[in-house]
């Protein structure tokens, strides 16, 4: 079942709240109309329970069941620090 979870990298983007992270990710698809490759960035709010992510760090999250009233996935792991 763990293997069925979506699993998105982005960048941390806020780390002021309690065990929680906000994490942008970003990805490209291609404009139905126009056809020109379009960039969006989706933030999601993500669970950190020993609070090491910090602004700047891209990380690794995984779908969960609901934490909060906003939060759906969780910190697997930290790829890359900011110094």
């Amino acid at each position: 079942m763990r293997e069925q979870r979506k699993r998105l990298i982005g960048v941390v983007t806020s780390d002021k709240m309690d065990k929680t992270v906000v994490v942008a990710v970003t990805t490209t698809r291609r404009h139905q109309q126009y056809g020109k490759v379009v960039r969006m960035v989706k933030k999601y709010k993500a669970h950190d329970e020993s609070n090491e992510c910090h602004i700047g760090d891209r990380v690794q999250i995984i779908e969960s069941r609901p934490i909060s009233r906003d939060k759906r996935w969780s910190v697997v792991s930290i790829m890359e620090r900011v110094r």
